[in-house]
């Protein structure tokens, strides 16, 4: 299997951390030295690992934002 290259080249925000130190964040990751992507994982405390995760492009970011706008989040209480 070939190597994953990848370089967060903008750290945005944390949304978590977990008891053993891992962080879901939301980030800028150039995978395998394409352009960056909006991404949304779980990483090691020095990001040499990660979970499974998301990628979205700046268009896509925009839908989820206006669809997150729209969550009544009252309604999870």
């Amino acid at each position: 299997m070939a190597e994953l290259k990848f370089e967060i080249t903008e750290k945005i925000g944390v949304l978590s951390e977990n008891a053993k130190g891992w962080t879901k964040e939301i980030n800028l990751v150039s995978w395998n030295g394409h352009d960056p992507k909006y991404d949304i994982r779980e990483w090691s405390p020095d990001h040499s690992r990660m979970g499974k995760g998301v990628t979205l492009n700046a268009d896509e970011l925009a839908e989820l934002k206006q669809i997150i706008s729209e969550i009544d989040l009252d309604s999870f209480e």
